[in-house]
C-alpha cells in the first residue's frame, strides 16, 4: 500500500499519565482520577484509570464508590482540566511540528494524515511521533495506521501501550473477520443487539451481508455505513482546520435529588452563569439556550430556544434558561440538570 495513509495518536492512559508527569512517585501505582478526587463522593464516575488499576477492574465511567471497593490502595485524584489542556497542546504543538495535517479529536488523540510511499515509511513516522511525543512531554502514546480514520483507529486498540499497529487491506479480514461487530469503532450496542438478531455476530458475517438487507433494515444511510466500516472502509480525510467549539455546558448531579424548586431555579441560575462567562472570555456569541433535567429514575429530555437575536445578555440568557426549565413536569426528584449554550461561528454568522 502507499499514497495517503492516516496515522491514530492516542495518549496512553492521559489523565493519569499527566498526573504521574507532575509526581514521578505515582509511577506504577493504581490512579483513578474522577470528581473531586474523593471515592465516597456520590455519583461521580473515573474519568480515567491507569493500568495498575485497570488490572483491578476500574474502567472509564465506573463510579468512583464501585472503584474504591475494587481497588481500596488506589490513589484518587481530581480531574484538573487546566493541567490536561496544557499536555494535550504540547503534544498536539509537536505532532505538528511534523508537518503532515494534524486534526485533534480531544484531549488524548489526533489523526495525523501523510503521503508516503510504502508501508516501511509510515511504519518509520509512526515510530518518530512516539518517540518525539515521549522525549518531549513525557507522555506515552500508541499510534494506528491505516488509510481511513475508522481502521486506524481501530488499529490503535491493538497497538496499546505504547505501540505501533498497522491495519491494512491486506491484513483486515484475517485479523478482525472473526471479531464481534461490536469491535468495530461506530457499531454500538444496540446495533450489535439488533445485528446479533439477524444472526450476524462478526465483522465477517457483517462484510458478506447482503446491501439491501442492511439498508431496508437501517435505514440507507447507516446500512450502508456499517457495511463499508466492517469491510475496512472509512473517511480517508484528515482536515488540518482548527476546532471550533459549537457549544459550551456546565451539567451537575446533585448528592441529594432536588425537590425543592427554588434550588432548581438556584442551580440553572448558576449553570448558566458559569457558561455564560466562559463564552464571553472566549469573545464568542450565544444563538440558542438548552436546558437538560434528569429525574431521579434516569429520564433524562432536553429543551431548546433559539434567542430572538444572538447575543450575550445575561438577563436574556437567565430568564430563557429558566422559562425552559419550568416547561418541565418537576414533579419527580431531580437528579441532574444541565445548560448548554450554542454559539454562533467565530465570523458572527448566524
Amino acid at each position: 500500500m502507499s499514497g495517503r495513509w492516516v496515522l491514530h495518536v492516542d495518549l496512553d492512559q492521559f489523565q493519569a499519565a499527566v498526573e504521574v508527569r507532575r509526581n514521578p512517585d505515582l509511577a506504577g501505582l493504581p490512579i483513578i482520577v474522577g470528581g473531586n478526587g474523593d471515592p465516597n463522593e456520590p455519583r461521580k464516575v473515573v474519568t480515567c484509570a491507569s493500568y495498575p488499576a485497570r488490572a483491578f477492574g476500574v474502567h472509564a465511567g465506573m463510579p468512583l464508590r464501585t472503584a474504591a471497593r475494587k481497588c481500596p490502595d488506589a490513589t484518587f485524584l481530581p480531574l484538573d482540566t487546566d493541567a490536561y489542556d496544557e499536555a494535550s497542546e504540547e503534544v498536539m504543538s509537536l505532532l505538528r511540528d511534523f508537518g503532515h495535517p494534524v486534526e485533534v479529536w480531544g484531549w488524548d488523540e489526533a489523526y495525523v494524515g501523510a503521503d508516503l510511499n510504502d508501508t516501511d515509511d509510515v511504519l518509520q513516522l509512526a515510530e518518530q511521533i512516539r518517540e518525539v511525543v515521549g522525549a518531549g512531554t513525557g507522555l506515552s502514546c500508541s499510534v494506528g495506521i491505516s488509510d481511513n480514520k475508522q481502521r486506524a483507529k481501530v488499529a490503535t486498540g491493538f497497538g496499546k501501550p505504547a505501540g505501533v499497529y498497522a491495519l491494512t487491506e491486506d491484513n483486515w479480514m484475517a485479523v478482525m473477520g472473526d471479531r464481534a461487530v461490536d469491535a468495530l469503532w461506530g457499531v454500538g450496542p444496540k446495533t450489535a443487539k439488533k445485528l446479533a438478531g439477524m444472526g450476524i455476530t462478526t465483522v465477517a458475517d457483517l462484510a458478506s451481508t447482503d446491501a439491501q438487507l442492511l439498508t431496508s433494515t437501517f435505514g440507507p444511510t447507516t446500512g450502508l455505513w456499517i457495511l463499508l466500516l466492517a469491510k475496512g472502509g472509512g473517511d480517508t480525510e484528515v482536515s488540518a482546520q482548527p476546532w471550533v467549539a459549537r457549544s459550551r455546558s456546565h451539567v451537575v448531579t446533585f448528592p441529594q435529588d432536588l425537590t425543592d424548586r427554588a434550588e432548581m431555579d438556584s442551580a440553572v441560575v448558576e449553570l448558566a452563569d458559569q457558561t455564560l462567562a466562559e463564552i464571553v472570555d472566549q469573545g464568542r456569541v450565544v444563538t440558542r439556550v438548552a436546558v437538560t433535567v434528569r429525574t431521579k429514575t434516569f429520564f433524562t429530555r432536553t429543551k431548546i430556544r433559539k434567542l430572538p437575536s444572538a447575543g450575550n445578555d445575561q438577563q436574556i440568557i437567565v430568564a430563557t434558561a429558566l422559562d425552559l426549565l419550568h416547561q418541565f413536569e418537576l414533579d419527580r426528584p431531580i437528579r441532574l440538570l444541565g445548560v448548554r449554550l450554542e454559539l454562533a461561528p467565530p465570523d458572527g454568522g448566524y
